[in-house]
């Protein structure tokens, strides 16, 4: 084979030579700047850009959706069209929102004794997690669930063993699932922070977190109302579960008094944990969003009821309110309760019927004596 001749007078240019760059690292999203983030659970009714829009509207820069309907069990799998992904997604980057959280269907019960019901909500809470990382969400909220006559030992490895099942073949990149503690009604698991936990230990592997409700928490018996009682809470909730394990709050005023075991959201500042409480916990640094001693990207995420046009806002501001922080500007009359919703809520009062359009409003329970 002939060789090439050698060329001694070859120049080369500087701009020629190839020196390999560095692969640049994505950096932080925006709601991870240290900035307060406050939100509201919003609807996706009608398409789920209507979520974003709603808690734009409404003064949040954060929010949590569901990503199908919670009360109903899906008969095929749902997913998300990729042209409401995509508008999704950039919608979401456009308007600056974050984190995003995905609250799982209520139906779920993970601690479920029963075969046929433990699949069902193993199978439901994997298309949950599907869904959200078509969405982009940072997180997915679910309740452990409740044991039934199993011990409270029993459950919880069948909660550990139901959540590794449904995570397994579903790549979570920085998605993370969070376990919500809850009131202690019934036999339902994670009202004592221990139970928490014990969860979160057990899926260490694919990095479980924590989402603390403040109802739930007064209702289970720990005192945040009080300035010395919070201090109390806060040092059991780092010893036991640890604060930078606690990315989102939900944060509702209770209509049950301390200790009640039972879970009813009030509006911020007219339940029995009052204004001044959330003002101490919005305002201490150890549950804030900036460092040293918060947690970049904590979020605050309202869960309160929409009794009247309106009250989706009111509760939003005031949040802001009690932190000293100029939130984003809520568009003025915006409610995810229209009028004609108020409307269709009293007639059914009337006649005895339940109003439940979706998670962010009101449940009316029959008023007919049985």
């Amino acid at each position: 084979m002939a060789e090439f001749p050698l060329i001694e007078n070859t120049k080369f240019e500087a701009d020629d030579e190839y020196i390999p760059q560095p692969v640049v690292e994505p950096g932080p999203p925006v709601w991870m700047d240290g900035s307060l983030r406050i939100g509201i659970h919003t609807s996706i009714s009608g398409s789920y850009l209507n979520a974003l829009e709603s808690a734009r509207k409404l003064g949040a820069n954060a929010l949590q959706i569901f990503s199908a309907s919670p009360r109903m069990w899906q008969t095929a799998n749902v997913r998300i069209p990729a042209s409401d992904v995509k508008a999704f997604r950039e919608r979401r980057v456009e308007l600056g929102l974050g984190p995003l959280v995905i609250h799982a269907n209520y139906l779920i019960n993970l601690a479920a004794s029963q075969p046929m019901l433990r699949t069902r909500s193993i199978q439901a809470f994997h298309e949950e997690l599907v869904r959200g990382r078509e969405l982009g969400a940072d997180f997915v909220v679910v309740h452990p669930g409740s044991r039934g006559e199993s011990s409270v030992e029993q459950a919880i490895a069948t909660i550990i063993e139901s959540v590794k099942q449904a995570a397994r073949r579903v790549p979570q990149e920085k998605m993370r699932i969070l376990i919500e503690n809850t009131a202690g009604m019934g036999t339902a698991v994670g009202s004592r922070l221990e139970e928490v936990a014990a969860i979160v230990r057990g899926l260490r592997e694919i990095k479980a977190a924590v989402c603390l409700d403040t109802a739930h928490l007064f209702a289970a018996g720990y005192d945040i109302k009080s300035e010395i009682g919070l201090e109390r809470a806060i040092e059991t909730i780092d010893r036991i579960i640890g604060l930078e394990n606690v990315p989102v709050f939900h944060v509702n005023d209770s209509k049950i008094p301390l200790g009640g075991r039972v879970d009813r959201h009030e509006h911020i500042g007219h339940g029995k944990i009052g204004a001044e409480a959330f003002e101490r916990i919005l305002r201490t640094a150890r549950l804030g969003s900036t460092a040293p001693l918060g947690l970049a990207g904590r979020a605050f995420l309202l869960e309160t009821p929409i009794d009247d046009p309106g009250d989706d806002r009111k509760n939003v501001a005031k949040l802001w309110e009690l932190a000293g922080v100029e939130g984003p500007g809520a568009e003025k009359g915006f409610s995810m309760m229209t009028a004609g919703m108020k409307k269709q809520k009293k007639e059914l009062e009337k006649k005895g019927k339940k109003f439940a359009s979706s998670r962010h409003l009101p449940a009316v329970k029959s008023t007919k004596k049985k």
